[in-house]
């Protein structure tokens, strides 16, 4: 019996993926001479839940790889854990980080599994964190040489990807405070960190040109489209200021190698009315732009799309952790309010399910940034609250599966319309640790138990391998 409903076919050649990233999945945060990462300490001193030992990646990787092989996937996404290469983030790098990597990439490619390599997934190393971490300028050279390091020694990757998600990464530190060091609407930092992130990005693209490689390499940001709840004036320019903070800015410095007046006519209103700041060295911006035309591809990670009303009120927010559906509240001073729509279904996190917002949003980015070029679908997927029966009994999460379904539909319609997506990778491939929600909170197409570490197939893996089967 087919499980195949919406969509029927893939594209012959269509990059077909999961996602992981490594301190999610890989455990061992302790062994083979690694060095602490921003987590560490933070997770232990919370108490809540532990990063070891995740999926146990580092040791199951094979495992998995050939999971992935045997359910249709063509490529992985994974991540480098820094500090499994440079402990400190700078100095000697760790030979048997090296080691672990290289056996990774061999297992992937010897299955016919093509890596897509991060080499920054929120886990900046300890002692960089502590010194400032993207807000020191500093720990952009020590990025830069971790880049070049990585670039030579390991040459059978050929997919590079610099930092995931930068937005996410500045907005949970400073904004929202759900990731170290937990400050809360710090916009001067937040702001900062974006562009400082964006300038990390650039320096190691233009690394990476400068020797002449055979690879590719871009970046990921995770994009939401901002919708007025009601079409007023008011509630619009609420709409504009907060597309412009999560990734106008951002997109921007990417593709344009400037950010445009437009741009920070919107910025500099959010700025001055948080009594913020954002400060742009001599020589920042030419290396952007000589970036901005040498990215080979772009990672696109989408989820929900937001709804929003205008606010004059003082920032505040609620960060829904636990999965108990209608908890979660922002408001952003002199930005807006984001708010339900009575007619889009919600995940018990309540993130909005809106396919339209992806298709939106490839449509947007396409029109306003020529630059971009061939776009990956780097993560996408729905955090869902999965049932285990017993052994013999596939996982039943049809909500996965429609969820993936409805957004790769409209991924193959903005591909019919002329936006080049050339692949999609779900988020996860197999049930990881979760930065601010710990293990009950499940993405992956193969279920996790994470106490034995056994792997059970749910039925978004057969899904996910009948429709591979399409491209043969």
């Amino acid at each position: 019996m087919t499980l195949l409903n919406r969509v029927r076919a893939l594209p012959k050649g269509f990059v077909w993926g999961g996602a992981t990233a490594a301190y999610q999945v890989e455990g061992s945060t302790k062994v083979d001479g690694k060095g602490k990462t921003m987590w560490d300490d933070y997770l232990k001193k919370q108490g809540r839940f532990a990063p070891d030992p995740a999926s146990d990646f580092y040791n199951r990787y094979s495992e998995d790889i050939h999971l992935s092989k045997e359910y249709g996937l063509n490529a992985i996404r994974v991540s480098i854990a820094w500090t499994r290469i440079f402990p400190k983030g700078y100095g000697k790098p760790n030979q048997e980080g090296v080691a672990y990597y290289h056996r990774l990439f061999k297992e992937c490619l010897d299955n016919g599994v093509e890596p897509y390599v991060s080499l920054h997934h929120f886990d900046s190393p300890a002692t960089l964190f502590e010194d400032g971490d993207w807000l020191n300028r500093k720990n952009i050279d020590y990025f830069v040489d971790y880049a070049r390091f990585c670039f030579k020694e390991f040459t059978e990757v050929t997919n590079w990807f610099t930092i995931n998600e930068l937005i996410s990464l500045a907005y949970s530190q400073y904004i929202q405070g759900n990731f170290p060091p937990n400050h809360h609407f710090d916009v001067t930092s937040a702001i900062q960190a974006q562009h400082n992130e964006l300038l990390a990005h650039a320096r190691v693209v233009n690394l990476y040109k400068s020797l002449n490689l055979k690879g590719r390499i871009g970046l990921i940001h995770v994009l939401e489209n901002v919708y007025p709840i009601v079409a007023t004036p008011e509630n619009q320019h609420a709409a504009d200021l907060q597309y412009a903070f999560m990734n106008q800015f951002l997109l921007d410095g990417t593709f344009k190698g400037e950010y445009t007046p437009e741009t920070m006519t919107l910025i500099n209103e959010l700025l001055d009315i948080n009594n913020a700041k954002l400060e742009i060295q001599d020589g920042d911006l030419d290396e952007l732009k000589k970036a901005s035309t040498q990215n080979d591809f772009f990672g696109l990670n989408y989820y929900q799309s937001k709804f929003v009303k205008t606010y004059h009120g003082e920032s505040e927010n609620h960060f829904n952790g636990t999965g108990e559906k209608g908890t979660s509240s922002f408001k952003f001073k002199g930005v807006g309010e984001t708010v339900k729509n009575p007619d889009v279904p919600t995940t018990d996190w309540d993130w909005n399910i809106y396919p339209e917002g992806l298709y939106d949003i490839l449509k947007r980015i396409t029109k306003e940034y020529p630059n971009i070029k061939t776009i990956y679908i780097t993560e996408n997927g729905l955090g869902y609250k999965d049932k285990f029966v017993n052994e013999n009994t596939v996982i039943d999460d049809s909500p996965r599966i429609d969820y993936i379904e409805q957004h790769i539909e409209k991924i193959l319609q903005a591909r019919s319309e002329g936006v080049d997506v050339q692949g999609y990778f779900v988020w996860s491939l197999q049930d990881q640790f979760s930065w601010a929600n710990g293990y009950n909170k499940r993405y992956g197409l193969f279920y996790v138990d994470f106490e034995t570490q056994k792997r059970y197939i749910k039925k978004s893996a057969q899904w996910f391998k009948e429709l591979a089967d399409t491209m043969k």
